[in-house]
């Protein structure tokens, strides 16, 4: 039987983080992965519950978790109701929300003990994943999913300099209708770590097992983006999914109890990476 627990954890600056591990409870000592949500995403969104029972349904712990900045709130998982925390986020905060979902873990203290993770990382969760897949050896197989292949990539570049002027910068949430607030400290920390925060450079610098996935009609993050991450580390497998879009068919919200076609593609090839 698939069960689902609950934590809260305690994120950067102590803003709390929400997450769920789903799992099938005669396998509750199966392969850990973490799931690393993307830009105005978060753990409850469209398909990413049904993702997680079939993760489970085929041998796996899935922990997916809501970033302490990412906007939303325990109390408000769904929603957008902390644009002041959304606007203080930074890449740097966003490593080391991850690292304290890794902690949480590997050191067994609420769940069976990891002996290392499988990381997937969407879009811009991709980069995070990426970055921090390079730095941390308790991660032993990465999967990326519309992933991003620089931070840079995320806004126009010529609103940089008068997003620097004004101190801040919104991006309108094109399915809630929001105006997300971005402060410049976001650019900032692209400043103050280029090295760390170059996903390309990170990329290369991977030795784990890595599979890119990509859908080729993606119009969010173009596949542009898988090829430059597999030419920064041609070890890693490429797969583009024809006609695969950001989502691989997935909205938010979303109906159905059975997974898209696209996105069902993406998991059975994911999950037969992480079986090798």
């Amino acid at each position: 039987m698939i069960k689902k627990e609950f934590f809260t954890l305690s994120g950067a600056k102590g803003r709390g983080m929400l997450m769920d591990l789903t799992y099938d409870e005669n396998f509750k000592d199966a392969p850990l992965v973490i799931f690393v949500h993307g830009f105005k995403g978060f753990k409850d969104w469209g398909t990413h519950n049904l993702v997680a029972n079939y993760f489970a349904q085929n041998g796996y712990r899935f922990l997916k978790f809501n970033f302490s900045h990412n906007g939303t709130t325990p109390d408000n998982p769904i929603d957008f109701t902390d644009l002041i925390a959304f606007s203080d986020n930074t890449f740097s905060i966003e490593l080391d929300d991850l690292n304290t979902v890794i902690d949480f873990a590997i050191n067994g203290s609420a769940i069976p003990r990891a002996n290392g993770v499988y990381l997937i990382g969407h879009s811009m969760g991709g980069g995070i994943s990426i970055v921090k897949t390079a730095e941390d050896k308790r991660i032993k197989k990465l999967v990326t999913m519309g992933s991003t292949s620089s931070f840079h990539n995320l806004w126009p570049k010529e609103a940089e300099k008068q997003w620097k002027l004004q101190g801040i910068m919104y991006m309108l949430n094109s399915r809630t209708n929001q105006q997300m607030p971005l402060k410049a400290g976001l650019l900032y920390d692209l400043d103050k770590h280029p090295e760390r925060l170059d996903i390309l450079k990170k990329a290369a610098e991977i030795t784990q097992p890595w599979i890119i996935i990509h859908g080729d009609a993606d119009n969010t993050v173009s596949p542009t983006h898988a090829k430059q991450l597999h030419t920064a580390q041609p070890h890693a497998e490429l797969l583009l999914i024809k006609g695969g879009d950001h989502t691989f068919g997935g909205t938010h919200p979303y109906a159905k109890n059975t997974l898209p076609a696209d996105l069902q593609k993406f998991c059975n090839a994911a999950i037969k990476f992480l079986n090798k």
